[in-house]
């Protein structure tokens, strides 16, 4: 085969192409995509206590095997979005998906703590480009009416990766050892790139190939790798030493400079004009929030369950799992909610529902049965906002520039992932430090969340009454049919 027939995207078969439900074909190519990528980052943090045991590493070391990972998708999904929008959507999804296995059996051989890091990378760069294109593939495939449901549908995937997480890595590190949860993502990641070559349809609607913005990566990629290090070891360093300050001042330099280039080079890797429409901005930065209340909110509520009420950890995980199971339960019916009212009703209602279930929640510090209907009401919340959003923030952006937005939108999941974390553990741990205290570090971190979600409500009413998923056009619906 030719390295020409190698860049080029393959035309759908006609037994799929001319299916009249051939866009959901597309979609089960993608969720397969979006249930690994969450699933491998709830497996990988039930491995780090095994880690440290068999590399006799620190805490902090062991750590890099999960930031590592993150830093790259964060840090590159953006940029790899922009190049998505010239070379093909369809392209890098797939190829995504074989470095994606060839990273995660590197990881899975790995002999030493600084290997299986540098494999990490690698891997976290598979899963850059499958997350980059992920939502613009959906929202480029799927017809208008079918969108939020669409990505509802996705959504639910990753819910299912999430909670099914922390239980089959238990299983495959009783089963085989920490080698076997990087191994299982192999099989997984070849059925996945089979079907993305096979049911995705080929990219329309490219942007000119210009010359990247290679000074502006420069910047962009330091700015936000400080950042999500300061994040993760500023409870450790300090909030105020200059450890945390030193990164954090480079990092906000960086992110001026790289603005300033942003709206003066020709063909910017983030194009400036997404953030001057207000249906975009308001939506990336609810989302984020929302991002930050879920994450917080499986973070503290573990804490709380096992050091506050006693109950074991298997029990914890069960309860919690609430969150995430509603949440997929509801996504994929979020699309049919919004067929009757506008996206900004069900976006405010949903983020509205999960701060109602937070506050609730720090009134009442419930026992174990009222807190997993909590935790039911605030992930079925989560599950109303996070599609409605997505495909309002993806029809505000032009069809040209899907990749780019779908980048944004997954670099802001993973900055609100990041915030929720860190910030959750800060209020948390700032009253606390003893078990008589755990209850009211889980009530300061509810309200705390509980601000955040009603916040993100705040910041979806801002969008516009007809700021919905945009229409998509006959023609440019026939034209994505290849």
């Amino acid at each position: 085969m030719s390295p020409g027939r190698l860049l080029a995207e393959p035309a759908r078969p006609s037994w799929v192409r001319g299916r009249p439900n051939a866009h959901y074909y597309a979609l089960g190519a993608v969720c397969i995509g979006a249930f690994m990528g969450q699933l491998d980052a709830s497996i990988v943090t039930v491995a780090f206590p095994t880690l440290e045991r068999v590399f006799g590493a620190t805490v902090g070391a062991v750590t890099w095997v999960g930031l590592s990972y993150l830093i790259v998708l964060v840090a590159g999904v953006t940029a790899v979005g922009r190049l998505a929008d010239m070379v093909g959507r369809k392209l890098l999804y797939t190829y995504g998906f074989l470095i994606f296995i060839v990273g995660s059996g590197l990881c899975a051989v790995a002999p030493n703590l600084v290997l299986l890091d540098v494999f990490r990378v690698l891997q976290g760069l598979g899963a850059v480009m499958l997350q980059a294109n992920s939502v613009a593939i959906i929202y480029l495939a799927m017809p208008p009416n079918r969108l939020v449901r669409g990505i509802g549908i996705q959504g639910a995937a990753q819910a299912l990766g999430l909670a099914l997480g922390p239980t089959v890595g238990g299983f495959l590190l009783a089963a085989g050892g920490w080698r076997l949860i990087f191994l299982v993502n192999v099989p997984a990641g070849i059925i996945g790139s089979a079907a993305a070559w096979v049911l995705v349809p080929r990219s329309r609607e490219l942007q000119a190939r210009v010359r990247y913005d290679w000074p502006g990566l420069a910047m962009f990629v330091p700015a936000v790798s400080a950042i999500l290090v300061v994040v993760t070891f500023a409870k450790e360093w300090g909030w105020i030493s200059p450890a945390s300050l030193i990164p954090l001042v480079v990092a906000a330099l960086l992110a001026v400079a790289f603005v300033r280039r942003e709206r003066r080079v020709d063909a910017p890797m983030v194009e400036p004009s997404l953030f001057r429409r207000l249906a975009f901005t308001a939506g990336v930065l609810s989302g984020m929030l929302s991002y930050l209340v879920l994450f917080g909110t499986m973070f503290a509520v573990p804490y709380f369950l096992e050091r506050g009420r006693g109950v074991s950890a298997s029990e914890a995980g069960l309860v919690l799992s609430a969150l995430p199971l509603t949440l997929g339960v509801v996504a994929p019916f979020a699309g049919r909610l919004a067929d009757h009212i506008e996206v900004r009703a069900v976006t405010v209602l949903g983020a509205a529902m999960s701060a109602a279930g937070l506050f609730l929640a720090a009134v009442l510090r419930p026992g174990v049965v009222l807190l997993a209907a909590l935790l039911a009401l605030v992930g079925a919340g989560q599950g109303l906002f996070t599609p409605a959003n997505n495909a309002a923030i993806m029809g505000s952006a032009p069809r040209e520039h899907a990749g780019l937005a779908s980048g944004v939108l997954n670099m802001t999941r993973g900055l609100g992932t990041s915030l929720g974390l860190a910030l959750t553990g800060l209020v948390f741990g700032s009253v606390a430090g003893a078990s008589s205290h755990i209850g009211g570090g889980f009530e300061r971190a509810a309200v705390f969340l509980g601000v955040m979600a009603a916040l993100s409500a705040v910041l979806a009413g801002l969008r516009g009454k007809n700021d919905n998923a945009g229409p998509v056009d006959e023609v440019a619906l026939a034209s994505a049919a290849g």
